[in-house]
Order: structure tokens, then C-alpha cells, then sequence
């Protein structure tokens, strides 16, 4: 479960390309708190300090406790980080104002385990990962930080479904209409080479078959 990280923010006056661009000159990232039946508050969080977040694979699935400067503290989920198409750095963040009661819905990453425990794995076979997370519906508090799906007793050709998974009570996927596929273990690919005498015949041929068509 996900405990609620703090990050520092400085409250923003005005909004505006021009007043977003001088504070990304000053290493800060525009960014907004909205919900909770709230008026939109607009802030400025240290560019730095919200790309060591950002880095985390848990970022939009943790809880953040922002204490904006001279106001309070907003208990938040990250639901959006636009990034430059260019440098890849953050240019803009929203956040939804979330309670402990808050029901959500957020991608939370798949953990295998047990991978020696796999008679498929061990002869070989490769797990194709077919969802690197799941989305999941939960309480703000109660969100997961990883899905763990064992891997025990898988055999080459077996599926890995959502039904497979024990998710904690009151967490549910958001998908309710199938069983789907969070995995399989598919069989190797083995490419077979071919004996160096038939490799030589073959190339013989070929030549043949060249000479025979400039006689032509």
C-alpha cells in the first residue's frame, strides 16, 4: 500500500503561457490541484523535486501530501505530467484532491514472482508479459503498490488471467466483463541451423542455377 509522500509547492498567482514559461526559466514546473469539490489551486513545484517523483514507477499511484507555501497541505494523486517532446522535462502537472475515502481508479505495476518455481521458465519458455500494470479500482489508502502474480507451477503455453491474482479486499481491476490476460509462457524460439555440408550444397546449386541462366 502506498504511504503519502510530501513535496514542497510554492502557490502561483497567475496562469498564462508567459507566466509558465518565466517560471520554467526559474526551475519550476506549473502545475494544478483540482477536485474534491474545491476551487482549482494553481501552483509551482521545484522542477528537480517533481522529476525524482516522477522517476518512481509507482508516481501515479502514490499518495502526496503538497504543502504549498503560506497555505495548507493538499492530499493528492497525480493524474497527468505533460513533458516536452524535446527534452522529455516536465512542462505542466495535475493532481486530484483525494481522501482517505476517495474511491479511485490507477495503473499499478505488475510484479512476478517465483519465476524458478516455473517448469515453463526452466525448460526454456519466455514470458510475454502481455500488461506491464493493471488498472485497479480502490480507496485512495488502500492502493497497492504492485500487482504480485506467481509464477509458480507454469507450464509453456500457459495464461496468467487477472482471476489468478489475489488483490487486497476492496480492490478490484476495472475491467469487470472478462478474465483477461495479465501473462503467458510461451514456447522458445528456436531457430534450427543448417549442417555446413547442406549449406554448401545449397550454395553450389544456386551457382549452378546462376551459370545456367547467363548460358541462357
Amino acid at each position: 500500500m502506498s504511504d503519502a509522500h510530501t513535496m514542497p509547492a510554492q502557490p502561483r498567482d497567475r496562469a498564462g503561457k508567459g507566466t509558465a514559461r518565466a517560471a520554467r526559466r526559474d526551475g519550476m514546473v506549473p502545475a494544478v490541484i483540482y477536485g474534491g469539490k474545491k476551487t482549482p489551486a494553481m501552483i509551482l513545484i521545484e522542477d528537480r523535486v517533481l522529476r525524482k517523483q516522477a522517476s518512481r514507477a509507482a508516481f501515479f499511484g502514490t499518495v502526496y501530501d503538497i504543502k504549498v507555501e503560506g497555505g495548507g497541505t493538499e492530499k493528492v494523486l497525480p493524474r497527468d505530467l505533460q513533458l516536452d517532446p524535446i527534452t522529455d522535462v516536465p512542462v505542466h502537472a495535475d493532481f486530484l484532491r483525494v481522501t482517505g475515502a476517495s474511491r479511485v481508479a490507477v495503473a499499478v505495476p505488475v510484479n512476478f514472482v517465483n519465476e524458478d518455481a516455473s517448469p515453463g521458465l526452466k525448460q526454456g519458455g519466455v514470458l510475454n508479459v502481455v500488461r506491464h500494470e493493471v488498472e485497479l479500482s480502490c480507496r485512495a489508502d488502500t492502493i497497492p503498490d504492485t500487482i504480485e502474480v506467481d509464477l509458480t507451477g507454469k507450464e509453456i503455453n500457459d495464461s496468467l488471467h487477472i482471476s489468478e491474482v489475489t488483490l487486497p479486499e476492496g480492490v478490484e481491476p476495472t475491467i469487470t466483463d472478462r478474465d483477461f490476460t495479465i501473462a503467458t509462457i510461451a514456447a522458445p524460439n528456436v531457430v534450427e541451423e543448417q549442417p555446413a555440408e547442406e549449406q554448401a550444397e545449397g550454395g553450389g546449386e544456386s551457382g549452378e542455377a546462376e551459370e545456367a541462366k547467363a548460358e541462357e
